[in-house]
């Protein structure tokens, strides 16, 4: 396989999942190969690669289950790497015979080298059924086997135990119904340290997004120009309160298995101000309101006292949810994509979770409004507030129903995590998407200018 390496380097980066786009690749090494018996072809090998840059910024680490076949095939095209050893190499995970012999791997709790496939007491894992890969992640990649299983494979591997696993584990012990069962889960070694390769987990049939739903909802307000929030046919406000009412007790349900702890209020403060620099020196428009956000971390400072916390979500927003015909589930707990583990298992707030909620809803209703190119902005932005309003009311009335307090009721702080969540977004926005740069940049002048901390 000596011509992989300089095939890699020009295939990785074209990749979704690749966590470093637009940073040239100086090298790919794989790190280590792990033969998969698969009994003839095609043959797979999975592969952990180390990935160095040419800016000299850390190295990143993937894992590619890399097959090859004699002859490539019209369904793997878009996948081949190139020719090795004088065979098609492409990635397996598209190829259903590599994906038969996965979920039996699973099912059966094999071992190969140093990658254990460990499957969940009791679990009721597909069979008989080929497996496909799911078009709609960014950062991973997930296999789905007809209603039953869901593989999600995590392309960028780091040491440690992933927290999409160990907080399903957690919830799993005590009986959640608030995410979708644990099935079982891939795990093998880096640097000498156990990595999560892997999560199986019931497959959520039926199923819509709650960024999706919210989106129909906006849509539905504003093309009825003489109709408020309440009255639309699409009105999203029962289903926001009943997420609020399920992220309660997930909440509580992580509490229950992993305990509390507390978080030192200025450790916090002085996290924000260090992102706030950051964000003002890159985007001038934030000036206007750069003193009100430094007053609103000070008073967090000042707090003098610890404030209680616990494991969270991490990342929490409407993309993260799932609503099936039996309720709402939360999905993908792996925390801030660009956070390092050690702060991504760190006990938080729960108010960084509710926050990213209020925020997410901000963001459903102004992105209508970019994309509606409409003569009459100032209609439309009064209508996408009151649906905003409406949404991060209904959450949070449904949220205090299940964890019995009321997030409004610890305004300044509930304001300070939103504030610091939008300033995250404008940097993001920024540099990445700079037409949506005014959705939080208009949040933070709302935020800054409120009184009294959230409407309710």
């Amino acid at each position: 396989m000596n011509e992989l390496p300089d095939l890699l380097a020009t295939w990785l980066p074209r990749q979704r999942w690749f966590a470093a786009k637009g940073r040239p690749v100086r090298s790919v090494t794989v790190v280590a190969s792990t033969p998969l018996p698969t009994g003839g072809e095609p043959l797979v090998d999975h592969l952990l690669l180390a990935v160095a840059f040419d800016d000299g910024s850390p190295v990143q680490h993937y894992q590619l289950h890399l097959g090859r076949r004699e002859h490539s095939r019209a369904d793997l095209e878009h996948v081949v790497v190139g020719h090795v050893d004088g065979l098609v190499a492409y990635d397996a995970l598209f190829d259903v015979d590599f994906t038969a012999w996965l979920i039996e791997a699973l099912r059966e709790g094999r071992t190969v080298g140093e990658l254990a496939f460990v499957p969940e007491p009791g679990a009721e894992i597909a069979h008989g059924v080929p497996g496909r890969v799911l078009g709609i992640e960014q950062s991973n990649t997930s296999v789905s086997w007809g209603e039953r299983s869901i593989l999600k494979v995590f392309r960028r591997v780091v040491p440690g135990l992933n927290p999409d696993l160990e907080l399903h584990r957690a919830l799993r012990s005590v009986g959640s119904h608030e995410v979708a069962a644990l099935q079982g889960a891939i795990e093998g070694t880096l640097d000498g340290a156990p990595a999560t390769l892997g999560m199986l987990q019931d497959f959520a049939a039926n199923s819509a997004d709650g960024w999706s739903m919210a989106l129909a909802s906006v849509r539905d307000l504003l093309a009825e120009a003489d109709l408020r929030a309440d009255e639309v046919g699409g009105d999203f406000a029962g289903e926001a309160s009943r997420l609020g009412e399920t992220i309660g007790v997930v909440h509580d349900e992580l509490r229950r298995a992993l305990g509390t702890a507390e978080r030192d209020a200025r450790e916090i403060a002085a996290v924000w101000h260090q992102r706030l620099a950051v964000t003002t020196a890159a985007v001038p428009a934030l000036a206007p309101h750069v003193d009100a956000v430094r007053a609103t971390y000070d008073a967090v400072a000042g707090i003098g006292a610890p404030l209680p916390a616990q494991r969270v979500h991490g990342d929490l927003h409407l993309g993260q949810t799932l609503r099936t015909p039996y309720g709402w589930l939360v999905i993908d707990f792996e925390g801030e994509p660009a956070a390092p583990l050690s702060e991504r298992v760190r006990p938080d707030s729960h108010l960084r979770d509710v926050a990213g909620m209020l925020r997410s809803f901000d963001y459903a209703a102004f992105h209508q409004i970019l994309l509606s190119h409409s003569d009459d902005d100032t209609q439309l932005e009064w209508r996408a507030n009151e649906w905003a309003a409406r949404n991060r009311s209904a959450f949070c009335d449904g949220y205090a129903l299940r964890a019995g307090v009321d997030p409004r009721e610890q305004r300044m702080l509930l304001r300070a995590f939103e504030l610091d969540k939008a300033v995250y977004e404008l940097l993001y926005e920024t540099r990445s998407r700079p037409a949506w740069a005014p959705i939080p940049l208009a949040s933070i002048a709302r935020l800054t200018s409120e009184e009294s901390g959230l409407a309710r």
